[in-house]
């Protein structure tokens, strides 16, 4: 397995904090609870795409690209991450945005990542619910082609083969950390949702024989269909890498509870992860991806899924800036 040999544009800061949450593993009275801190990698306000972006921004520029373009909620993590990138690399940014929660609350709509959207340059298009977005997408692309512009696609969350090697590098990166601290890991936890952070993830740490379980918390996707994604681009992840067949289906396992009533809405169960990790470990979490991540460790531990003493690490997808567009689930004012 060898990372080195696809193109790669250095735009985040790594290696990510890998840190111990005492006051959290206190409070809840389980595992022992590390954190990769994912929301440092420092692309605007960082977060886990800047990994992907890193390989996919490469590629983009190896062809030749004057204009990116790429798909996702309004408050998507990822839009904002792309738009920056561009911004960094001197490449035009075209997102579309879609609503994907029925919210028509300002902060909502023009707040958090999209005011930094906006900031980095791109342009936007918004979609209404229940399309094919990266078939939208790509009549767009065709569009600006027709002009003659070199135009590259992004799927959503940057989550094709080329995307998830960012998260085999945060794979090995972490086995290395572990080694450096002399940690013995018994479980990885993290939000899933687009497939490539999950995808990554198995493929690096089956590559290298880790042997250590791998856990997604899906967010929007049903387990059956969640799996059935993160396995698929695992595979053809595992492939482009040049390593077929290390990937084994069994490796692949989401737990899909904590989605609540939809993607990008916050259950109570996110809401009190949000509140545990911020008064607990000054971790702000957002509450699309890494609160509902979050919620399900969290209830996993108090259901007993993970034994006192062992060693968890939570793996933060960042996110924390789509904060100030949920404003309106956040009772601010009777607290304030």
């Amino acid at each position: 397995m060898n990372l080195a040999k696809f193109p790669r544009t250095r735009l985040a800061h790594l290696p990510t904090p890998l840190e111990p949450l005492p006051r959290l593993s206190a409070a809840l009275g389980g595992p022992e609870i590390w954190i990769k801190r994912d929301d440092c990698t420092g692309l605007s306000t960082g977060g886990n795409k800047t990994r992907k972006l890193e390989f996919l921004m490469a590629e983009a520029q190896q062809q030749g690209a004057d204009i990116v373009l790429t798909q996702g909620a309004t408050q998507s993590n990822h839009a904002r991450q792309t738009a920056a990138a561009a911004a960094k690399l001197g490449i035009d940014c075209h997102l579309l945005l879609e609503d994907r929660t029925g919210y028509n609350h300002e902060n909502y709509k023009y707040n958090g990542n999209v005011l930094l959207d906006v900031l980095h340059g791109a342009s936007i298009e918004h979609r209404g619910p229940g399309l094919d977005m990266n078939a939208e997408m790509e009549a767009v692309a065709e569009k600006f082609r027709a002009e003659g512009r070199i135009a590259y696609t992004i799927p959503g969350g940057g989550s094709n083969p080329t995307g998830a090697l960012g998260y085999v590098n945060c794979a090995l990166e972490m086995l290395g950390q572990f080694v450096d601290l002399g940690l013995n890991v018994d479980h990885i936890v993290h939000a899933t949702g687009s497939a490539g952070t999950q995808a990554g993830l198995i493929t690096g740490l089956s590559a290298m024989n880790a042997d250590i379980p791998l856990l997604g918390i899906g967010v929007r996707a049903p387990k059956d269909k969640q799996e059935e994604n993160v396995y698929n681009l695992a595979v053809k992840t595992a492939e482009k890498l040049g390593c077929p067949g290390v990937v084994a289906r069994d490796d692949v396992v989401a737990n899909c509870d904590y989605v609540g009533e939809g993607y990008g809405l916050p259950a109570e169960s996110t809401l009190e992860a949000i509140d545990i990790f911020a008064r607990t470990e000054a971790v702000l979490l957002d509450p699309v991806y890494s609160a509902k991540g979050a919620a399900g460790l969290i209830d996993l531990i108090r259901k007993g899924h993970f034994a006192k003493g062992e060693k968890v690490v939570f793996l933060h997808t960042g996110g924390a800036i789509g904060l100030t567009g949920y404003s309106h689930v956040f009772d601010v004012a009777a607290k304030a």
